[in-house]
């Protein structure tokens, strides 16, 4: 429990960095074109934060929140959501571990995953970390597409260091194809 507790403070810290650095964008692009609210709805049904809280709450009971930042667990994983309604912006992200650990070789390795086999999940540094993470414009996102970027972001986590895929396309197979795909589908059952 220790430990959860360590990670979540470390996530949450990370989280608020993070929602700070959005918030700032957000707001010079509010002063910049004269206005305060949120852009424009591309779809008919915009994600709100009511309804993330609602979809995180639908995965993780225990799910915990402060301000902007969801803290929950998906497959023994440590998971933060971060949002900004003014930058209309949300964040997947889920740590891996330091990147004073991650071998330069390593670090070729995620970049081409980032460019074949992660998708819409991306490796990502911040914070002296590696981190999964799932970038998305926030009134745009759907509950579907949330839960399969939070799959795919998963599964960047539980197959860095093997096939370094999110799950749905492997580009050139893997042993680990079926067990990511049983992720997301049973993300995806979960909105039932």
């Amino acid at each position: 429990m220790y430990h959860f507790m360590y990670i979540l403070r470390s996530i949450l810290a990370a989280a608020t960095v993070l929602v700070l650095g959005l918030t700032a964008c957000g707001n010079a692009t509010a002063q910049d074109e004269g206005g305060s609210s949120p852009p424009p709805a591309l779809n008919d049904n915009p994600m709100t934060a009511e309804r993330l809280g609602q979809l995180i709450r639908g995965i993780d009971e225990e799910a915990e929140s402060s301000g902007p930042v969801w803290a929950f667990s998906v497959a023994d994983l440590e998971v933060a959501v971060i949002y900004d309604v003014s930058a209309d912006r949300m964040r997947i992200i889920i740590p891996i571990g330091p990147i004073e650990d991650v071998p330069k070789e390593e670090l070729v390795r995620i970049l081409q995953a980032n460019f074949d086999s992660a998708l819409d999940a991306r490796y990502a540094i911040a914070d002296g970390k590696l981190w999964g993470a799932f970038i998305h414009p926030l009134s745009e996102l759907s509950d579907e597409e949330f839960l399969v970027g939070l799959g795919e972001t998963a599964n960047v986590v539980l197959t860095y260091g093997t096939t370094y895929s999110s799950g749905l396309f492997i580009f050139g197979g893997g042993d680990s194809a079926e067990m990511q795909r049983n992720l997301i589908e049973e993300l995806r059952n979960q909105r039932t």
